[in-house]
């Protein structure tokens, strides 16, 4: 299992990337929407305060981020990010005042109970903290497969559930693959230093993805309701994790009859992204306005 500071920097990462989901979300819907990928979506937003201030914290969760990698597993690290949708709605509450409805609470509790339950019963082991190149390439090429065939999925579609969840798909993925680029890049600062940091491929290679995972992250978010894209982006991103931690880093789950348990743990986080997501599409509905409680997960990552 990952050590209590992986976990507490996790935890921190969350709580950033959940602040700078409250700002972005509402700096994204601020944008005409288009029909294509758009290109200059990010400059848009540049010229919204609220989105420079969710950078901040993006930058933020990342250093957390990198810490928590760095003293634990990517199967743990990356599922506690899951707690990112909850805390989106807490914050965005403790922000701008009123009250959480009991929905929103059952959501909560259903996701934190999920959560712990998936990962005690998983009790991922610590495996390497570098992968030889020749796993990377495969994972690299499978990633880029899925991002591609749900990007192109995507641009068939209109504004929408399908639009949204295939955007959503390709972002998890990058969120994922950025996490695990991030993780070998850590553990070639901590033996060579800054030095050896800055001359790993996997440096350059998590910040590109982080951004191509930034941009689709918007997509999504422009693209069509949350109970579309928000299940996808929670679980979407923990499922991968786990996937690349155990295929590049030799990390290891327990299996066997441990698998009811997790797979009821991870039906139980569904379920609770499910109720906050239908919480926060109930409110802007009633209200016709954004509000930070329309957010999602996933990273900076």
């Amino acid at each position: 299992m990952a050590t209590w500071p992986a976990v507490l920097f996790a935890l921190l990462a969350a709580a950033s990337n959940a602040l700078a989901t409250v700002l972005q979300r509402r700096a994204a819907r601020t944008v005409p929407l288009a029909r294509g990928l758009r290109v200059g979506l990010l400059v848009d937003l540049l010229h919204r305060a609220a989105w420079l201030g969710g950078m901040l914290a993006v930058i933020a969760a990342a250093c957390f981020q990198a810490l928590a990698l760095s003293q634990g597993a990517l199967s743990v690290v990356q599922p506690i990010f899951v707690l990112e949708l909850p805390l989106a709605l807490l914050i965005g509450r403790l922000l701008l005042g009123g009250r959480i409805s009991r929905g929103g609470w059952t959501g909560v509790a259903l996701i934190v109970v999920g959560l712990g339950s998936a990962l005690a019963a998983a009790a991922p082991t610590i495996g390497t903290d570098h992968a030889p190149l020749s796993r990377w390439v495969l994972a690299l090429a499978v990633c880029a497969a899925v991002v591609g065939t749900a990007v192109g999925a995507a641009l068939r579609r209109g504004a929408g559930g399908v639009r949204a969840a295939c955007f959503a798909a390709a972002a998890a993925v990058s969120y994922a693959l950025t996490a695990a680029l991030m993780k070998d890049a850590t553990h070639a600062w901590q033996t060579g230093g800054p030095a050896s940091f800055f001359a790993s491929w996997q440096t350059y290679g998590f910040a590109v993805v982080g951004v191509l995972a930034l941009f689709l992250f918007e997509n999504a978010m422009q693209s069509g309701p949350l109970t579309a894209s928000q299940p996808v982006l929670t679980l979407g991103d923990a499922l991968v994790s786990l996937s690349l931690g155990v295929t590049l880093f030799d990390e290891r789950v327990r299996t066997g009859w441990w698998l009811i348990p997790e797979c009821a743990g991870i039906a139980l986080v569904l379920w609770g992204a499910l109720y906050l997501s239908r919480v926060a599409l109930t409110r802007d509905v009633v209200t016709g306005q954004e509000t930070p409680s329309a957010v999602s997960d996933r990273p900076a990552r």
